[in-house]
């Protein structure tokens, strides 16, 4: 009879003691939601019987989950989190929404309500026709031109404008699908043709909103063509 053998112990190797320097929220990836994380570096050393003695160097810095405890890289942090990224998805839409009625002006209600549905749908659903438009004479007010007054100048949306489009946008297009970065394209585009065709300012703010969104020149006007004529 083969008498039965206890565990195995192990007779040394390397222990990490982890030392947190930092917290917050972040979107974990096994988990598939937002969690809290700890920030940890660590000092390795070698064991013998469980026994620490000899440093190894260190180890990190990794974020920790708090729910799962899985590591990852600091990395894991450059995701935004499911709030986070909602909101950015909301001003993205708002920001684009602002630049297409400042290039095609706001005087058509149908352009004012197709800009306020968009918003809404977005996340702002308080958003009304006063907000937009007082918005709108707010930016008139600051750059001295008035909405619709921009073709054939280099800026058409204007300087401030322009750099917001891209602020809104830029970050959060390597978040997105191609299919979500052309429906914010394309509500820019719905909002524009809503009193008729494409104006050259509308254009070319729409052509800013694609590159600001990494979609390419050749498929930014082939989207806006296909809004101009549905099937």
């Amino acid at each position: 009879m083969v008498p039965a053998q206890g565990p195995k112990r192990c007779v040394w190797g390397i222990r990490t003691a982890w030392n947190t320097v930092g917290d917050g929220d972040f979107f974990c990836p096994d988990c598939g939601g937002d969690r809290n994380y700890r920030r940890r570096t660590g000092r390795r050393r070698f064991t013998v019987l469980g026994v620490p003695l000899l440093p190894r160097g260190y180890a990190g810095p990794v974020i920790e989950c708090a729910a799962c405890q899985t590591h990852f890289g600091t990395e894991a942090l450059d995701h935004p989190t499911t709030v986070r990224f909602s909101a950015m998805l909301r001003d993205a839409v708002h920001t684009v929404a602002l630049a297409v009625l400042a290039a095609g002006g706001t005087s058509s209600r149908t352009v004012r309500l197709t800009a306020v549905a968009a918003v809404r749908a977005a996340g702002f659903e308080d958003c009304t026709e006063g907000q937009l438009t007082a918005l709108i004479e707010a930016l008139a007010a600051d750059t001295g031109r008035l909405p619709g007054q921009y073709e054939g100048t280099a800026e058409p949306c204007g300087a401030a404008l322009a750099i917001e489009l891209h602020e809104a946008l830029e970050p959060l297009a390597p978040h997105l699908a191609p299919a979500g970065r052309e429906s914010i394209l394309l509500q820019g585009a719905a909002i524009a043709l809503a009193d008729g065709p494409y104006s050259p300012a509308e254009r070319e703010v729409l052509t800013i909103v694609g590159g600001a969104l990494l979609i390419c020149p050749d498929d930014t006007s082939r989207l806006l063509a296909a809004a101009r004529t549905p099937s």
